[in-house]
């Protein structure tokens, strides 16, 4: 990761507020409506930021918002950004290690996945607290710079478990259904074939996407302590099988999103 490259852009958002956040947070697809109880410092489109991509999926706002949230201070990702867009992986984690030089103490991500186990249902949330990563490429491939992390970054806790503790307490309280599971990360954009979520769940996936494993990755690069939490818009083995529409996904995921939004809440 190119130092010049995250100084520049931490110097354009700098200059232009004071603002400093303690905690990150990245909303997927269909998740955004979040940054609504925001009380806003400053947005930025990610077409102002020096070095950063833009995201090009439908649904994904692409803005960073500076602002406080249950009065903490918080940077948001309304929209991230995708290996199968055509960017780079170290593209796609760059924003990651902007946050982090601004002075971010915690990485809160959401997305919207497949389910692979038949318990787990379209309009449940899972806490993921492991991965498998079959994306084509890492983040962190190339030259280690080690001011920022160490060339071999552990990844025996990937997920904070502390993190997840928390988010149980707060679906229990809310009386919000979750599940704990392992998330398989995928380049996309296309969805599995039926051959493919067989395979995928006898690996050991409970919930498949496109997503999250790349920041999660440059998280533990960091040292960030990171939680991520699943919106589970389509099942790979559903009782009635049907093709699956992102009309459909998009759907539930805002039907399913306060749930989301009640856990990243009470989590800040």
């Amino acid at each position: 990761m190119n130092q010049e490259d995250i100084a520049a852009a931490v110097a354009y958002i700098k200059n232009r507020t004071s603002f400093i956040p303690q905690k990150g947070i990245i909303l997927g697809t269909g998740l955004g409506a979040l940054v609504n109880e925001v009380q806003v410092e400053c947005i930025f489109d990610y077409h102002e930021i020096p070095n950063f991509a833009v995201s090009t999926v439908e649904s994904h706002q692409g803005k960073l918002i500076l602002g406080t949230l249950n009065e903490v201070p918080v940077i948001i990702m309304q929209g991230r950004f995708h290996f199968y867009e055509g960017y780079a992986m170290k593209q796609v984690v760059f924003p990651i290690y902007v946050m982090k030089q601004l002075g971010i103490q915690e990485l809160l991500i959401s997305n919207i996945s497949g389910s692979l186990n038949p318990d787990i249902k379209a309009g449940d949330l899972v806490f993921i607290n492991d991965h498998i990563n079959l994306h084509a490429e890492n983040p962190l491939r190339g030259k280690n710079n080690e001011a920022l992390g160490p060339r071999f970054p552990d990844m025996f806790e990937p997920y904070t478990k502390s993190l997840i503790q928390k988010a149980e307490e707060i679906a229990i309280e809310h009386q919000i259904k979750f599940h704990h599971g392992v998330y398989v990360g995928l380049q996309g954009p296309n969805l599995e074939t039926p051959a493919e979520y067989r395979y995928l769940r006898i690996i050991g996936g409970d919930c498949v996407g496109m997503s999250t494993i790349p920041e999660v990755i440059a998280a533990n690069h960091l040292g960030l302590p990171v939680f991520a939490v699943a919106v589970i818009t389509d099942e790979a083995f559903p009782a009635v099988p049907h093709r699956i529409t992102l009309p459909e996904i998009i759907g539930i995921a805002k039907n399913t999103e306060p749930k989301m939004a009640t856990i990243l809440r009470g989590l800040i």
